[in-house]
């Protein structure tokens, strides 16, 4: 019996960057998220927040399952240098919306890959998001609706926010939560076998 290739882990705890994984062709072996806080550093800039939750996530995870690959990536949503949360309640996600009426801003993302020997590699990837202006009630509806729970930024591009963007440019799928093109060519980079390539048995 010919031996298993090295599992795939995803250190996410995100349904979005899986759903965006399998969309790729790419299934985990296994979803173990990191559990690490995600609260930023005094004067840390959001491109190194990122950056640095995608490295410790995937750290951890690596320590635990020594011997796998392991895939790690986190998203940060900022106006100008003025990091935006993942909101907790309503009135910080109507917050947010506000901030983000009528600007432009940019989902700094970032992608972290430890192959089975230890080694590892990171993109990092910027995208810049306009939303149109928006009304009271345009905010008021989609607060409501509940989409801004664990949403970088308080909102989700995929969803019904996707009506407020008037410009984008860069990786669409780094705003909804993993860029495809940057993760499967660092995967594939680092010696990562396709699904079908992968051994079965």
């Amino acid at each position: 019996m010919a031996e298993k290739d090295p599992p795939l882990i995803l250190a996410s705890a995100s349904p979005r960057r899986l759903a965006l994984l399998r969309q790729a062709g790419y299934e985990p072996d296994l979803v173990e998220p990191a559990d690490i806080d995600e609260a930023a550093l005094p004067k840390e800039l959001p491109r190194a927040l990122a950056r640095r939750l995608a490295v410790e996530k995937a750290r951890v995870v690596s320590e635990r399952r020594p011997g796998a690959w392991i895939l790690a990536a986190d998203t940060a949503v900022a106006c100008g240098r003025r990091i935006l949360p993942k909101p907790a309640t309503e009135e910080t996600a109507r917050e947010c919306l506000a901030i983000l009426s009528g600007r432009r801003h940019r989902v700094f993302g970032s992608v972290r890959v430890i192959d089975p020997a230890g080694n590892g590699r990171a993109r990092d990837v910027v995208t810049s998001v306009a939303f149109k202006r928006l009304t009271r009630d345009e905010i008021e509806d989609y607060v409501s609706r509940g989409e801004w729970r664990d949403k970088a930024g308080g909102y989700a591009i995929q969803g019904r926010a996707g009506a407020f963007v008037r410009f984008l440019g860069g990786s669409y799928f780094n705003v909804v939560g993993l860029p495809l093109y940057e993760t499967i060519t660092l995967l594939e980079g680092m010696g990562f076998r396709r699904p079908g390539d992968r051994s079965v048995g």
